[in-house]
């Protein structure tokens, strides 16, 4: 009896034992499973703060990128802007040059018209001149030549007579050249046809005859 007794309490304590051996193995277990379930939330946790890491660089990077653009934008329309009211200052001022042009050289055309009057009341002042008895024919003609070209002078017009000058290329048409001892080399000699300008602006040169050099 006493065997039977030792053998059933020792078995009672094995299974006591197994018990406990199970119970520790299982609170080792659920240890294991809560810091394996940690250690993925700490993983979790460092995944979605590197996320949110790399989501704000993205956003930097793109406010910089949209800042950029703006600017450069902002730049070529100010650019476009500055062209553009240049370019209605250069109309202006041609505009403007026009109209002075337009009133200074209107009467161009019926000033050419009127060279050859010119040019026929100062033969017949010099065929006057030259005709012994038409003195006051002379003079008159003289008179009336000299009205005339004062009162184109009103105008704006104004008589090239170089005789005696040095040759400009700019205002005298050389029509000949000869030598001349008693003269200046390159000088004009003799005015075949007086020049003008027109408010500074050349409308007919001098045709001269100049002194070769």
């Amino acid at each position: 009896m006493a065997h039977i007794y030792d053998s059933t309490d020792s078995g009672q304590r094995k299974i006591m034992a197994d018990e406990k051996n199970q119970t520790g193995a299982e609170a080792a277990g659920e240890q294991e499973e809560t810091t394996e379930q940690a250690q993925q939330q700490a993983d979790q946790d460092t995944d979605a703060e590197a996320v949110d890491e790399l989501l704000e660089e993205v956003e930097e990077v793109q406010a910089d990128d949209l800042e950029a653009q703006v600017a450069e934008r902002t730049a070529e329309l100010k650019d476009q802007m500055l062209r553009s009211l240049a370019e209605v200052d250069n109309v202006k001022r041609r505009a403007a040059r026009d109209v002075e042009n337009a009133h200074k050289f209107a009467v161009e055309k019926l000033i050419n018209d009127l060279f050859p009057v010119l040019d026929s009341l100062e033969k017949a002042v010099e065929t006057a001149a030259g005709t012994e008895g038409a003195e006051a024919i002379a003079e008159g003609v003289s008179l009336s030549l000299k009205l005339f070209v004062d009162t184109l002078g009103k105008s704006g017009v104004e008589q090239i007579d170089p005789l005696g000058e040095p040759f400009d290329p700019q205002l005298h048409e050389a029509m000949t050249m000869v030598p001349n001892p008693d003269a200046e080399p390159n000088s004009v000699m003799d005015v075949m046809a007086k020049g003008y300008t027109l408010n500074g602006r050349l409308v007919r040169a001098a045709k001269v005859i100049v002194v070769k050099g």
